[in-house]
């Protein structure tokens, strides 16, 4: 990836906290130096708390310059409305806001995201929005895939190198299904909980006012043995009407069977 980032001298970096926008900005910051690459984050409703402690934390241990915006996409109705093609305002208004970013603090810099090989098999709206501003995806233009961007993390002793997938909370929501701030909350509160009680890798769907508690299906009989009411009454404290389990465990993109009809992998 040398050769990219010397064809890519100034950039700005979307971090979301994930693993893999992480080792974008970790090795932009190598090959670059610190004034080059800047990496970027919207400290938005969508985004966990967690996830924005992480990526202050990574950026802390490897000296990389972040600056939080709010894209503030929860305005704007396209986005809120949730349809199927809501990755594609979200990525809009967050892209949006970085390129103007640019426009007023760092003229020349382009922007950079952390999609990568493997997002090319999956249901990604988002990707157009990147097209549209003209944003880089290292990783994938180097055809580097989940896998491999583990084993380059944990090369590096980056401490994010096993962390679970972390899509934003409106993931959570079927398509269709209002996104507010109100409920996003609800459910960042109940998977706070959840992590808490030793669930790291956890979604709760949020199901016309219901909640669905998905882990993965070897914790599926964990999560029954902790089960009780007075487990599910302080998930409806968060505004839920009922709180059940998903048999069928945790499957990453569940939701956008709604569009294919089919099962995903």
């Amino acid at each position: 990836m040398n050769t990219w980032f010397q064809h890519h001298p100034k950039l700005l970096i979307a971090l979301s906290g994930g693993v893999d926008s992480c080792l974008v900005s970790f090795l932009a910051r190598q090959q670059l130096g610190k004034e080059n690459a800047v990496a970027v984050i919207s400290n938005s409703a969508s985004l966990k708390e967690k996830d924005l402690s992480d990526a202050r934390y990574f950026a802390k241990s490897y000296d990389i310059q972040l600056i939080e915006i709010d894209a503030n996409e929860i305005n704007d109705i396209n986005y809120s409305s949730n349809p199927v093609n809501r990755c594609y305002y979200c990525k809009t208004n967050l892209y949006k806001s970085i390129q103007e970013l640019a426009n007023n603090s760092f003229p020349g810099y382009e922007i950079a995201n952390g999609n990568n090989y493997d997002d090319t098999g999956d249901y990604r709206p988002g990707m157009q929005a990147a097209d549209d501003f003209h944003v880089f995806s290292p990783l994938l233009e180097c055809n580097i895939n989940k896998e491999s961007i583990r084993m380059m993390s944990k090369y590096f002793n980056l401490e994010i190198w096993d962390k679970p997938a972390s899509p934003c909370l409106s993931s959570r929501f079927p398509y269709g299904e209002k996104i507010t701030t109100e409920r996003l909350s609800m459910i960042e509160n109940a998977e706070n909980l959840l992590n808490a009680n030793g669930f790291n890798d956890v979604r709760v769907r949020y199901k016309k006012g219901n909640a669905s508690i998905e882990v993965p299906n070897e914790q599926i009989p964990t999560l029954k043995s902790i089960f009780s009411k007075k487990f599910q009454h302080k998930i409806s404290e968060f505004g839920f009407n009922t709180v059940s389990i998903d048999e069928e465990g945790l499957v990453s993109g569940k939701l956008n069977r709604d569009i294919f009809g089919k099962k995903n992998s």
